[in-house]
């Protein structure tokens, strides 16, 4: 009877993949949007300029560009939205400690790369959005990513433009779905066995085949590019008429290259010809 079950499991276990694997209904005309304008990673920011990432500057900038703006979103100690992308403060700061352990206040008294520019709250980021252009914003999964999101959702019901949010965890968004289904979703995702060595495998193995999309359900997927090839990515592209959209675009060669498999472009470290 064990091995009956065993084998009956197996002979399932294709189904069960594609259905886990499986995107949510299409609504492809709430996602129209980003699909018309190209969307500068966390701004349109040059650091050879004096414009550092995730810099309110940067989006102004992409603003001014008519660009759609991609943003990351963490949590200070004391409870304020800001958008930051990495956990550690050293490569933007120069400081070795984390965002989430440090207030807003304190934060404050950092500068990004050298500049005059700080760490922006999430609520200043929209005064300069202002509905203009679409929005990405991505939760990170630093701290209490958990209120973050809800945070963020809540801010959210109040802002008069177009936005998504995105996460490479999938619990978060499985979150968004149950509390805020109107909200369009994005897993974000890549071919961990290649970008996260240190990962145990069977992280790598579930991250990778995307199976927690069952959890999320994501309205478009959010693939690092250059890996579009992984298998499980492929099959959902070719299997489900989902949404994609291609991250980082960092030439004019590598958008051109994006096209035929994307239909949102994130660039970052240039300036697109279109």
């Amino acid at each position: 009877m064990v091995w009956m079950s065993i084998l009956l499991i197996l002979s399932w276990s294709p189904l069960l993949y594609l259905w886990m694997l499986g995107p949510n209904k299409p609504r492809r005309k709430g996602m129209r949007p980003f699909e018309k304008v190209l969307i500068a990673h966390r701004g349109l920011h040059d650091a050879k300029k004096g414009i550092p990432e995730n810099s309110l500057t940067a989006f102004r900038k992409a603003v001014e560009a008519g660009y759609g703006m991609e943003m990351d979103l963490q949590l200070t100690k004391d409870g304020k939205l800001v958008v930051f992308h990495d956990q550690s403060l050293m490569r933007m700061c120069g400081v070795k400690k984390k965002l989430t352990d440090l207030t807003y206040a304190e934060l404050l008294q950092l500068r990004l790369l050298g500049t005059e520019e700080t760490i922006p709250l999430f609520d200043d980021v929209l005064k300069i959005a202002d509905g203009k252009v679409p929005l990405i914003i991505e939760m990170k999964s630093e701290g209490r990513c958990f209120r973050a999101t809800k945070m963020a959702c809540k801010r959210l019901e109040s802002y008069h433009g177009l936005y998504c949010m995105e996460s490479f965890h999938p619990i978060l968004m499985w979150w968004v779905r149950r509390h805020y289904p109107q909200i369009l979703r994005g897993q974000l995702s890549m071919n961990y066995f290649v970008e996260e060595a240190g990962r145990p495998f069977y992280q790598k193995l579930v991250m990778t085949s995307m199976i927690f999309n069952v959890f999320s359900r994501p309205d478009f997927i959010a693939y690092k590019h250059s890996q579009r090839e992984q298998f499980s990515y492929r099959l959902l592209r070719r299997l489900y008429p989902v949404v994609n959209a291609a991250w980082t675009i960092k030439s004019q060669k590598e958008l051109e290259q994006a096209r035929p498999d994307f239909q949102v472009m994130i660039f970052d470290s240039f300036t697109p010809k279109g």
